[in-house]
């Protein structure tokens, strides 16, 4: 259930020039979708009141977002003029009198993380969390539930640099704050740049109250390298495989098995090791054996693998998919496919046995054709199907066939063979001996 007395800004702004890429920090995927995704998703379930701060590459992410939100506020960054974390809220008009700031880069928090700063009351609540080697971070002094100030570990003292209460980046403001510290921001640091931070101390100054939030240190950890990448996406995908195990569904080497976000299981379902399943996949009452790929598809009833791969748009019911068979953009109701063949834009119905080695031949170089297969079909092994082509129920195709008609009536037998010849004695002749 949303919350009404909190607004959340996203600041999304930044370059993120340690990712050593063209592509927008907070546009990196993670299980399958954007970094910032997970944050407004995780962000709505609190307000609703979600504004994202953009600059560097805005259009792309405002179209990317577009494509799973609808009621997202979008605020651009005069990065130019007033860059830092200070300059991304200087546009902001948030609608509620608590105003909780997050960092674009934070894929792994979730909404029961942030409830936390729901349930405090305070002009300022600041996250922290405690490292056994604070090295490189700055340190927060706290004295009595109140945080005195941040120090930089450059500018520590000894006793400072004891300390291991380190700046989690996250805060709630009051409005009131906001509006009052904003303006007094100034750039005059090394760096010219506006920072978030300096309210703390402006706010000290005038004794307002700030107040720590201990937080943990897995849900509020910064992607901000292409190693930080892949440490979120491991931590990310053991959410994800706990989260179907509790469920019901049963997995082989869960480690080895990789699931995006988007994936729905139902039903009693078994996962084997080294399994990929992607996009918008849906596995019902289903198994997957080991070394199987699945691209948005549907497997209802049915057995995939090992090693086959069911590319975008299948729809597998009732079916049996041996190894190294590869379905794509096709519709498979109770079918067997064995092992080792292509079936690609096909529509194939119940009680047909696709043979090794079938293929359907659907491109011709400019075009994509359909390849139509009715009920109780027998097609043989090494069989071309050259689309368009229709076979009606209740047809045999004797192996080694290439079909070219357009359509096959039901109760036929299609052979296409070279009658095979034999050359007495040829091996001999060919090595000169016998």
């Amino acid at each position: 259930m949303k919350q009404e007395n909190i607004s959340v800004v996203i600041l999304a702004a930044g370059k993120g020039s340690r990712m050593k890429s063209s592509k927008a920090k907070v546009l990196h995927t993670i299980s399958g979708k954007p970094m910032l995704y997970y944050i407004i998703k995780e962000s709505r379930k609190i307000s609703d009141d979600v504004t994202v701060v953009i600059a560097h590459q805005k259009e792309a992410v405002i179209e990317s977002m577009q494509n799973y939100f609808e009621d997202i506020n979008f605020v651009e960054q005069d990065a130019k003029n007033y860059p830092g974390t200070g300059g991304a809220m200087m546009q902001v008009e948030p609608k509620h009198d608590k105003v909780l700031v997050l960092n674009g880069d934070m894929p792994l928090i979730t909404s029961d993380a942030l409830k936390g700063f729901l349930e405090l009351e305070a002009d300022i609540i600041m996250s922290v969390f405690d490292l056994e080697n604070p090295d490189g971070y700055g340190r927060v002094i706290i004295r009595n539930n109140h945080v005195e100030y941040i120090v930089e570990q450059k500018d520590a003292d000894d006793a400072e640099l004891n300390v291991t209460t380190v700046n989690a980046g996250v805060y709630a403001f009051s409005k009131v704050i906001l509006e009052q510290y904003i303006p007094d921001l100034s750039n005059d640091n090394a760096q010219q740049e506006y920072y978030l931070t300096d309210i703390i101390a402006m706010a000290n100054e005038d004794e307002s109250s700030i107040v720590p939030l201990l937080v943990d240190e897995e849900q509020f950890k910064g992607v901000n390298s292409k190693k930080d990448l892949a440490d979120a996406e491991e931590i990310m995908q053991n959410r994800i495989h706990t989260k179907w195990m509790n469920a019901g569904v049963s997995m082989q080497l869960p480690s080895t098995i990789y699931i995006e976000e988007g994936v729905v299981f139902e039903g009693e379902c078994i996962v084997e090791n080294g399994c990929r399943i992607t996009g918008e996949s849906k596995i019902i009452n289903s198994h997957i054996k080991a070394g199987s790929v699945v691209e948005e598809s549907v497997v209802k009833n049915s057995d995939c693998g090992p090693m086959a791969h069911l590319r975008p748009l299948s729809n597998i019911e009732n079916t049996h998919i041996g190894n190294f068979v590869e379905v794509k953009k096709s519709t498979l109701k109770g079918v067997k496919a064995g092992h080792l063949s292509y079936l690609g834009d096909a529509q194939i119905d119940e009680g047909t046995n696709i043979g090794a080695g079938t293929i359907t031949c659907n491109y011709d170089g400019k075009n994509k054709y359909q390849t139509r297969i009715g009920k109780n079909v027998f097609i043989g092994s090494d069989s071309q199907l050259v689309a368009p082509v229709t076979i009606e129920d209740d047809v045999m195709i004797a192996a080694g066939t290439t079909v070219t008609s357009g359509e096959i009536k039901s109760g036929n037998l299609v052979l296409s063979r070279t009658k095979m010849r034999l050359v007495k004695d040829f091996y001999y002749k060919f090595f000169g001996k016998k």
